[in-house]
């Protein structure tokens, strides 16, 4: 129990590492590339909010039956990623609705716009570990956790019927696109998930939450059965592969949670199963994502997009320039070459040509 508790604690310092590099690295490109004009690009912003919520139940799990941290600490938390949901995905859905979009080409990563205030339920529950119900905050976290979790969940539900008619149109993903279909179990997933935590004294509660449990599962299905004839074993498409990860842990917590409630083996054999089969992905995902980095199949711009940002950096840059006067003078004395080479080339051309009249004096000095 203790090597467990290990492991466990050094993924949590890994997910704080990850989550500071992701915010890193995408404030760079919002600076150096201006994300606000690539709305494809504006999808993942808000998973950098989304990251936050594995380090707050973290938190939760690893620092708080320690004394490290209070609950009063972990209640601000819990208002600040709710803050940080509303702030960043309102901005980028306003983004990304501002140009049309062609619905031959969606994938239900599209819904990773949602996601932040989807997951708003799944952390007020393991808030309300350390908060207990007696205390007066409670009620403020329980109605944040339903309003978002409901709002979160129906939105990106629109989501996932745009994708069903995007299958029957097209026919399923290829590619790349093929790990996006991993995404729609996320949503009903994880619904699941929190109004089961939620809800646990209210067994009301538990009939949507197993209908919302098979529509995950039936997703899940849906997306691995095509999966293997639809991908492209290609090494530069290895970061969408991580789909198959995140979005399906929602339904294998939940089957555990229905063990529980059930007092019943299958639920909990169906959940031992996937979860190591979940690591066994998750191992395999990042060999060839570290595979991949080695061999420069990602993380690198092409060299279209390099050329691009230099021209554009450089156009940039003299304009600065010329704004500021720097090149003025050197304008004036290239101007002043150009005519006096453009009329001593006309007099050389005129003479050439066997011209009788020569080229009048007042027209050279004038060129000059």
């Amino acid at each position: 129990m203790k090597a467990l508790t290990t492991i466990e604690t050094i993924f949590y310092f890994m997910t704080i590492a990850l989550f500071l590099l992701n915010t890193s690295t995408l404030l760079l490109q919002f600076i150096c590339e201006e994300i606000n004009n690539n709305p494809s690009t504006g999808i993942f912003v808000p998973l950098m909010v989304l990251s936050f919520a594995p380090i707050i139940i973290g938190t939760i799990n690893y620092a708080v039956p320690k004394g490290y941290v209070s609950p009063t600490f972990i209640y601000g938390l819990f208002w600040t990623y709710v803050s940080l949901s509303v702030i960043v995905c309102f901005p980028m859905l306003m983004i990304w609705y501002n140009k049309p979009h062609d619905l031959n080409m969606f994938t239900p990563a599209w819904a990773f716009l949602l996601f932040p205030m989807m997951l708003v339920g799944v952390v007020a529950f393991n808030v309300l570990h350390v908060i207990p119900a007696s205390d007066s905050r409670a009620l403020g976290i329980l109605l944040a956790a339903y309003i978002f979790q409901g709002l979160g969940f129906f939105m990106t539900f629109f989501y996932i019927c745009i994708y069903i008619i995007r299958i029957m149109t097209t026919g399923f993903m290829n590619g790349g696109q093929a790990n996006g279909a991993f995404v729609a179990c996320g949503p009903p997933g994880f619904t699941a998930l929190a109004l089961l935590n939620l809800g646990e004294q209210a067994q009301a509660i538990i009939i949507p939450a197993l209908m919302l449990f098979g529509l995950a599962v039936f997703f899940f299905l849906f997306g691995i059965l095509p999966y293997c004839f639809k991908l492209h074993a290609h090494l530069n498409e290895i970061l969408g592969c991580w789909s198959l990860t995140f979005p399906n842990v929602g339904w294998i917590v939940t089957s555990r949670k229905l063990g529980d409630v059930f007092q019943t083996n299958f639920f909990d054999v169906w959940n031992t199963v996937m979860t190591i089969a979940m690591c066994i992905t998750w191992i395999v995902l990042f060999a060839l994502t570290f595979v991949a980095f080695w061999e420069g199949k990602i993380f690198i711009s092409p060299k279209e997009d390099t050329a691009r940002d230099v021209r554009h950096w450089r156009v940039r840059r003299h304009a600065e320039d010329v704004e500021l006067g720097y090149h003025t003078h050197d304008t004036e004395q290239t101007t002043e070459s150009n005519l006096r080479l453009g009329a001593a080339g006309s007099e050389t051309s005129a003479m050439n040509s066997g011209m009788s009249t020569p080229i009048p004096k007042e027209v050279v000095t004038a060129g000059r």
